[in-house]
């Protein structure tokens, strides 16, 4: 089993041009870090892509790599979640010509549904407030920043598996107060 001190090494070690540091690197977070890519895109092959990618980036940047405290495994993960993420960001954005844009409708909402989606914002608003501030925090880091369950328990100073209580219990009372 690789300790946190053991990829802390590594990294220190690939900084300075270690390929067998490098693999050893792989070896030991490959699978975790593929797993990450392939939760964030659904799809196989560019999680493979991506996955290459995160290693080109540990390799060119082990040197700005601080062990300060946390695990290197957050920073592994934080590279692999936003390479996954620019990906996926990168795959909805199609590029059209000014031809093709201008005959297009326009998708915004009209006056109607406006109102009711500025209503139904209050609503949730409303509901948010209803709730323990930090329990709220938490919902709109979730659902609204995207934030994973362990990025929101390191936030919120709390363990992951009390985040996910807490995320579970402020939906059920989301879900009662916008049903009243």
């Amino acid at each position: 089993m690789t300790t946190t001190t053991d990829i802390e090494f590594m990294i220190g070690r690939i900084a300075t041009g270690d390929r067998q540091a490098f693999l050893s690197l792989y070896d030991a977070t490959s699978a975790k870090l593929f797993g990450v890519c392939l939760r964030v895109l659904d799809d196989r092959a560019d999680a493979e892509d991506v996955l290459q990618e995160v290693f080109v980036k540990v390799w060119r940047n082990a040197g700005h790599y601080t062990a300060n405290g946390l695990s290197p495994m957050t920073w592994l993960i934080t590279v692999a979640r936003n390479s996954a993420i620019d990906r996926k960001r990168a795959r909805k954005a199609p590029a059209y010509d000014i031809d093709t844009v201008s005959g297009l409708a326009d998708g915004a909402p009209g006056p109607e549904m406006a109102a009711i989606a500025a209503s139904e914002a209050a609503r949730i608003g409303a509901c948010l407030a209803e709730l323990e501030a930090a329990r709220a925090g938490a919902v709109r880091g979730a659902y609204l920043d995207g934030m994973s369950y362990a990025e929101l328990a390191h936030r919120h100073d709390v363990p992951l598996n009390t985040m996910r209580t807490w995320l579970r219990r402020s939906l059920q009372k989301l879900r009662e107060c916008l049903s009243r």
